[in-house]
């Protein structure tokens, strides 16, 4: 049995050997950009790829060890045979994939994507720019390293294997290698945290280069080809002229914003509160007061009442509110960096004018690839549930608001002036679980998730009270938005309004007026130049409206599922892609409201496909 086991365990480092080889090799193949980072840095891009290599060899191991249980249980002698020609394949198709990578990407600036096949439809044209000579050293490297790795898995497969899978205790052996082969699910998920593994969980500095190094390009390229997105636009309503002039005419704006800012560069405290609808913080809402606090607060600031989210969860909210980008359709570009690092974002621009930047959450960052996206959005500081004290971490998802709150507020006392904090909440997200009494009854997932929704509005409202009696809340503009409602029954269809219209109140002492209401409709791509105007920042947002200005359009635009929806003073207008047809369609304007939507949608994926 040892012997057996011994094998598969020394198949599983030869993998990361040979992830580690072709780390090594893609930084030789970059040796221009590798000498502008020290070895410390470069020796953390392997450090942190661990976690990578480490689960696509996970992957790689789940046939082999599968394969050894018939193999028991027969007795016969093919398992070494079949191991062999199972890694012989890997190792031919992993080294081509591995040296195209290398050779491709300071001409692309990213990893290799299952993308790339689409070139190989013209073969001729994908190899036209390299010279005779250069495709002879790639033909003649590819050989030697593949020839050189087989034989290496193959001496160490004999070594261990040369008298086969016979066994004369099949039933132990059989029950450590099923052991074995669930065990994979824990380096193949990344351990046993709510977030499973993706890309963004080994970027780790604020330079692209060493987050793309310590990518596995296996993994990355799998990674893709199971989530390859679409490569046409799959929403054409018109003519792209026609599409862009519409888009054109909603966003044209004659700059005449109103300053509401008593403060030429105030510190910036962004609060992104975890599925807070405006049925909940609005006077018009429920009887029964959920959001006490937020509606308080709401007399002392200014209250956008007509702000939708762009989508229905948190990763689609991101993008949106930092980088003005809206949601797509059956699509998370949070997940996408090479996409999200050409978005404009706030941060980058608050960067630049001098603001020291930070993002708190109290839960996993890595969750749907948030760390990729701060990163090259240009936060200088993280913190997150590994920065709690364990005890904290109390929640399912990491530290209760409450905890986080408090944190801050210390922290804030020693923040270097001017700076723009952004914080992320999570209490109210489900299971619902917060350490309060009840507040109200029942068991239902309605009465949980009031519960945690009042919990958060209580920590907001005492952060908020400590907060105005700092010297920073004086220099301070305070921005609340939500990420997104909550979906609260089955009857609600998913484009309900209910779902998407969330409140934006801002506070602070950097304020020049307050109880003031907002009645423009927007969404939260709208932020970042609302932001940028008052800050006098010039900024390029394509999708993006000033909510101040007297000039800018009256709309709101959010997407679900396969659909979208346009919103404006005087009409609604809800289209369902799948049903090819409107769901809905309300108010004097529908029919235009109906055209500019699709108009839209049409642009901003022409957009996203371009990036």
């Amino acid at each position: 049995m040892k012997r057996k086991i011994s094998a598969l365990v020394s198949y599983f480092f030869c993998w990361l050997a040979y992830f580690i080889f072709a780390r090594v090799l893609f930084l030789v193949a970059q040796f221009r950009e590798m000498k502008l980072y020290t070895p410390g840095v470069l020796f953390q891009t392997f450090i942190h790829g661990s976690r990578l290599d480490i689960a696509t060899t996970g992957y790689i191991m789940i046939i082999p060890v599968l394969a050894a249980i018939p193999a028991v249980i027969s007795g016969r002698n093919w398992y070494l045979k079949f191991l062999n020609i199972y890694t012989g394949f890997l190792v031919v198709v992993f080294t081509a994939l591995v040296l195209a990578d290398a050779a491709i990407y300071s001409y692309w600036g990213f990893r290799l994507e299952f993308s790339v096949l689409g070139y190989m439809k013209n073969p001729g044209d994908a190899i036209a720019s390299a010279s005779t000579l250069q495709m002879i050293f790639f033909i003649a490297l590819y050989l030697l390293i593949s020839f050189a790795f087989i034989r290496v898995f193959r001496g160490v497969n004999r070594k261990f294997l040369n008298d086969g899978m016979k066994s004369s205790r099949p039933v132990p052996e059989l029950v450590v290698i099923i052991i074995l082969a669930f065990s994979l699910i824990l380096p193949i998920r990344g351990g046993l945290g709510v977030a499973p593994l993706n890309a963004g969980s080994v970027y780790f500095s604020r330079q692209l280069f060493p987050n793309h190094v310590a990518i596995n390009i296996i993994w990355n390229f799998g990674h893709t080809a199971v989530y390859s997105k679409p490569k046409t636009n799959p929403y054409i309503f018109s003519g792209t002229g026609e599409a862009v002039n519409d888009v054109r005419s909603l966003l044209e704006d004659n700059d005449t914003t109103r300053k509401v800012l008593s403060i030429a560069k105030p510190n910036l405290l962004l609060i992104i509160i975890e599925s807070f609808g405006s049925y909940l913080t609005d006077f018009s809402g429920p009887d029964t007061i959920v959001t006490p606090r937020f509606r308080e607060y709401i007399r002392e600031g200014i209250y956008f009442r007509n702000i939708y989210a762009a989508g229905s969860r948190t990763d689609k909210a991101i993008p949106a509110i930092l980088s003005g980008y809206p949601n797509l359709p059956l699509i998370q570009v949070i997940r996408e960096p090479k996409k999200t690092q050409s978005m404009p974002g706030i941060i980058k621009l608050l960067d630049s004018a001098g603001y020291r930047s930070s993002f708190w959450y109290g839960g996993d960052i890595n969750f749907a690839n948030l760390n990729s996206y701060l990163t090259t959005s240009g936060y200088m500081e993280k913190i997150t549930r590994d920065n709690f004290r364990k005890e904290d971490c109390n929640s399912k998802w990491g530290a209760h608001d409450e905890v986080l709150f408090n944190m801050l507020q210390d922290s804030l006392l020693h923040f270097r002036e001017p700076f723009a904090c952004t914080v992320l909440t999570l209490s109210s997200h489900e299971p619902f679980e917060v350490p309060m009494e009840k507040r109200f009854g029942g068991e239902d997932i309605l009465s949980k998730f009031m519960n945690s929704v009042y919990y958060t509005d209580m920590s907001l409202g005492k952060f908020l009270d400590k907060a105005k009696t700092t010297d920073w809340w004086k220099h301070t503009l305070v921005v609340l938005l939500a990420d997104h409602c909550r979906r609260n029954s089955e009857k609600i269809p998913v484009y309900s309004e209910e779902i998407f219209r969330i409140p934006m109140l801002w506070l602070g002492g950097a304020l020049a007026e307050k109880g003031t209401i907002v009645t423009k409709f927007g969404s939260q791509f709208d932020l970042p130049l609302t932001l940028a105007r008052q800050l006098d920042i010039r900024c390029s947002f394509p999708f993006s409206k000033d909510l101040l200005s007297k000039g800018s359009k009256s709309f709101s635009f959010y997407t679900f599922n396969d659909g979208f929806a346009f919103i404006t003073d005087s009409s609604k207008a809800i289209y369902d892609a799948k049903m090819k047809g409107d769901v809905l369609d309300a108010g004097r304007d529908a029919l235009r409201s109906r055209r500019l939507g699709k108009s839209f949608l049409q642009v901003l994926y022409d957009d996203y496909l371009k990036r």
